[in-house]
């Protein structure tokens, strides 16, 4: 069964590069990333495994831990983490799951039969720090994940759990940002004292309110 927004993000025990991990224990409730490969020794993965070594300062910030996956063994990883890091400049010391019986996968619904019948696409899922999923992303093996987009989704998720704010079309961290429709413009000003912009009743702008 598919998993969808809002759902509790399952936990599991799994192999990985870095030792046997508990999920939960894992995120130690922080925010976490986690994303599917379709094998290893794969050049469009090896550059997306690589680009995430090299955003690592970025994902602490957001206090995120990343983890990947793949049904390829332990064994397997440790040796392509030799080439990520040799090709792509950079230190992978996050870990990737070693699915070989493809447990986690299924759990996630990461493999899709009419795409592949044994390899996983190329599945995102930022889970909070409740542990349920936020956001999902799906892209087919041929198409290499955009690092830059996962980091704006996470910072417009983490203001928006935060503040009564939506973000809006190709918002970037720093831009003004939405009035959610549940906020009377009249309790405006006492909740977000930096001002706010009127565009019509149900479009109302404010500088972000963590800036």
């Amino acid at each position: 069964m598919s998993l969808r927004l809002g759902d509790v993000a399952p936990n599991f025990q799994a192999d990985t590069s870095i030792g046997k991990i508990d999920f939960y224990e894992y995120i130690d409730g922080g925010w976490a990333v986690l994303y599917s490969h379709p094998s290893d020794y794969t050049p469009v993965c090896t550059t997306e495994l690589g680009r995430t070594a090299q955003l690592k300062s970025e994902f602490e910030k957001r206090n995120t831990k990343v983890l990947a996956l793949s049904v390829d063994s332990v064994e397997d990883h440790l040796g392509w983490i030799k080439d990520i890091n040799e090709t792509q400049n950079c230190d992978v010391d996050f870990p990737i799951i070693a699915d070989k019986d493809r447990q986690v996968a299924e759990l996630y619904d990461m493999i899709h039969p009419n795409a592949s019948a044994t390899a996983t696409v190329r599945s995102v899922f930022v889970i909070g720090p409740d542990k349920k999923i936020k956001l999902t992303l799906t892209y087919p093996a041929s198409t290499g994940r955009n690092f830059n987009e996962i980091l704006r989704v996470i910072d417009s998720l983490q203001l928006t759990d935060e503040y009564s704010v939506a973000t809006p079309a190709d918002w970037k961290d720093g831009e003004d940002v939405i009035v959610v429709p549940a906020i009377k413009t009249e309790d405006i000003p006492a909740k977000f004292p930096k001002g706010y912009t009127e565009v019509k009743p149900y479009l109302r702008v404010t500088p972000q309110p963590n800036k």
